[in-house]
């Protein structure tokens, strides 16, 4: 049983490519690694020293021309700065937008190939510490090929990391722009919210075991920024918690984000079936709010899940503006939940699974 549900799991993060594999706690000779200024190319006039999210200090060509991204979050975070041409490479799990699906792959966000990564001659390799492995920041470095890493934690971290990755590539105009932009739309949405009471809400990770996200993750955070407040206090990035404490707490909404998978999907009405769940208010009154799989991944797109979801929780603030979906960068918002509503695994940490001690 236990295998079985392993093997979903994996099936449904890897197909939704929304998975965080965190860093684990290291030693202090793996932690001396990834702080220490990696080995960089030879010297030389046209490289420029930089410092990363992670504090660490690399070497890079003063021109950035060919980019290999390791997250699915950084790839839409260049192609929402126009810097889709510089993206020589990135992961399998790299599916937004379509166009990058479409890039030379170089494998999997924990295991990448190495051999696929130095075939494409890359300037730099982008990373992000809540998804690559230590190992491969230091193989990139042991083999000389810089990498910068980006580490966000909350929707703010996300636009600024985004202004920072502009900066370094080169496009900081674009950047100042598409943040700008987001940020008065974020700024739009708080303002439309700010005298309504939050709701109590529960993120549902996974039905079973139950598992949601903690207060130190950008998820929460997100919710935070849409007028929602998590009944889970857990300091621990993605805890188990036992259905009788939500029964206990009630929660005004269940929220899922929309997901792919292989296998047939739970319903609601199946979540109403269930022991436990069907005495939740929130499941009587079909109190659930559904939004786009967006929120499992730090970039912009996250705003218009805020957007979203800001408007499924407190319709009355928006009465008078209708949904706002032209931004490119940015999918319309998905329709309103509904009987077929699919189960979501998004940034839990699968390093467990891969039979490694992780935690955020």
């Amino acid at each position: 049983m236990q295998r079985h549900f392993l093997t979903g799991f994996l099936r449904r993060v890897t197909r939704g490519a929304a998975v965080a594999i965190v860093a684990a706690p290291c030693s202090p000779l793996l932690h001396a690694q990834l702080t220490t200024t990696p080995s960089a190319p030879s010297a030389s006039a046209s490289a420029r020293e930089v410092t990363d999210e992670l504090g660490r200090t690399i070497r890079i060509p003063q021109s950035i021309h060919r980019i290999v991204s390791l997250a699915p979050s950084i790839t839409e975070t260049l192609y929402a700065l126009g810097l889709q041409e510089q993206l020589v490479g990135d992961t399998n799990f790299c599916d937004y937008p379509p166009d990058a699906q479409h890039k030379t792959k170089v494998g999997g966000v924990i295991n990448p190939s190495l051999e696929a990564i130095v075939a494409l001659h890359p300037d730099l390799v982008l990373v992000t510490k809540s998804l690559n492995r230590l190992d491969t920041v230091q193989a990139l470095a042991e083999i000389g090929i810089p990498s910068y890493s980006t580490d966000p934690h909350s929707v703010a971290d996300i636009f600024s990391s985004t202004q920072r990755l502009a900066d370094l590539l080169g496009a900081s105009a674009a950047g100042t722009a598409i943040v700008g932009d987001v940020e008065r739309r974020l700024a739009d949405t708080q303002q439309r919210i700010a005298s309504l009471p939050q709701r109590h809400v529960l993120f549902v990770v996974w039905p079973e075991p139950l598992i949601s996200v903690g207060q130190d993750t950008f998820i929460a955070d997100a919710l935070l920024h849409a007028g929602a407040v998590s009944i889970v206090e857990s300091s621990q990035s993605w805890p188990q918690i036992s259905l009788e404490e939500v029964v206990r707490q009630q929660p005004d909404f269940l929220i899922f984000a929309e997901t792919h998978s292989d296998s047939p999907p739970p319903t609601l009405d199946s979540l109403a079936s269930l022991p436990g769940w069907r005495i939740l208010n929130a499941v009587r009154d079909r109190h659930y709010a559904l939004v786009n799989d967006a929120i499992n991944r730090p970039a912009l797109r996250i705003v218009s899940v805020i957007e979203d979801l800001a408007r499924q929780l407190h319709p009355e603030a928006f009465a008078d503006k209708p949904p706002s979906g032209n931004d490119k960068s940015i999918p319309e918002n998905p329709t309103p939940p509904s009987a077929s509503l699919l189960f979501v695994s998004p940034n839990l940490s699968a390093c467990t699974l891969e039979g490694t001690a992780c935690a955020l």
